[in-house]
């Protein structure tokens, strides 16, 4: 018997959050630096996870530059 599994789920959390000087470049509001946490699931198993930088927009939540 095969059985496939193609379910991925993947989710993203901000964990801390500093402003920044500057404003978004899409809606003109303040923008703050944040240190985001990725997780990537494969048939509800975990097995990726990635912790990286952006410059996100605090108004319409745009990602307008992303550090690793």
């Amino acid at each position: 018997m095969v059985v496939f599994c193609f379910l991925v789920n993947q989710t993203r959390k901000i964990r801390r959050t500093k402003p920044v000087a500057g404003s978004c470049s899409r809606c003109g509001r303040g923008a703050k630096v944040a240190d985001m946490l990725t997780s990537t699931r494969f048939c509800y198993i975990p097995f990726h996870r990635r912790s990286w930088k952006a410059i996100i927009c605090t108004f319409c939540g745009a990602t307008l530059k992303t550090y690793r």
